[in-house]
């Protein structure tokens, strides 16, 4: 099987599993919005897995590679890390705070608001499943379950605003779906333009990390800190570096058949 054909295989596969959460939302409520704390402590562990296990090392590889062909100077990975966070903070701001002026007498498009940011945010994720299997298929897949476990809660939670914002059930799916089929768009382009894009693999990969390091540190590790149950607290505590292990022991499993 050819790169492309994992690619499109893999970011489908990523596309379709983050819709599951949403899914169960649309089934059962109360025992998806039960689990989804658990989900959450598990995404942010293998976003941290990955960035620090699989992409880092990567980019730092990529560099070494690029710099001893002549094609690039040395790049200040770190530097790119940073701005991935940064990136992706001022993409949420735009984006994820659309309502913090409601109630104050301006009605905002709230749901609008939440289908084009979700839609970048799966365009990106489509961009990084790419790249990584341009670089290697272990790095490409790992990737792809890093993406599938934070799209999961972050679906349940995207399901959830729209249904209580009035949108219909099968709305919110189709809605979600099409939505999700962005990041075929972003790998497809990733792919056609891979040898414009040859000589910054390592910058990608360093914003990605960036994008998953920030993901995890705002968006999902707070939820935990936020839980006043000491019970699921601890759960919570244990699925976090279950995410990490998970990744940990996926990486090895993988490099070692590479």
């Amino acid at each position: 099987m050819d790169i492309l054909s994992y690619i499109l295989i893999f970011t489908l596969i990523g596309s379709v599993i983050s819709l599951v959460g949403g899914i169960l939302l649309l089934i059962n409520e109360k025992f998806t919005l039960g689990i989804s704390h658990y989900l959450s402590a598990f995404a942010a562990g293998a976003l941290l897995g990955v960035s620090f296990f699989d992409l880092l090392p990567e980019a730092f590889e990529e560099m070494e590679h690029l710099m001893e062909e002549g094609m690039v100077g040395e790049i200040n990975i770190f530097m790119w890390v940073l701005g991935g966070v940064l990136a992706f903070f001022l993409l949420e701001r735009f984006i994820h705070h659309h309502d913090s002026s409601e109630g104050h007498g301006q009605k905002k498009a709230v749901v609008p608001l939440i289908i084009v940011g979700d839609t970048m945010h799966n365009f990106i994720d489509g961009v990084a499943i790419a790249a990584t299997f341009l670089i290697s298929i272990p790095l490409g897949v790992v990737t792809t379950l890093a993406v599938a476990a934070h799209e999961i809660p972050q679906e349940i939670a995207d399901f959830g605003l729209m249904l209580s914002k009035g949108v219909k059930k099968e709305r919110v799916l189709w809605i979600n779906l099409f939505s999700s089929l962005s990041a075929i768009l972003g790998a497809i382009l990733t792919f056609i333009y891979r040898d414009s894009l040859a000589g910054i693999v390592p910058i990608i990969l360093a914003l990605t990390a960036g994008f998953f390091i920030y993901i995890a540190s705002s968006n999902l590790i707070p939820e935990i800190h936020n839980n006043e149950n000491k019970r699921i607290a601890f759960w919570e505590s244990v699925m976090l570096f279950l995410g990490v292990l998970v990744i940990y022991l996926t990486i090895s499993s993988l490099e070692g058949t590479h």
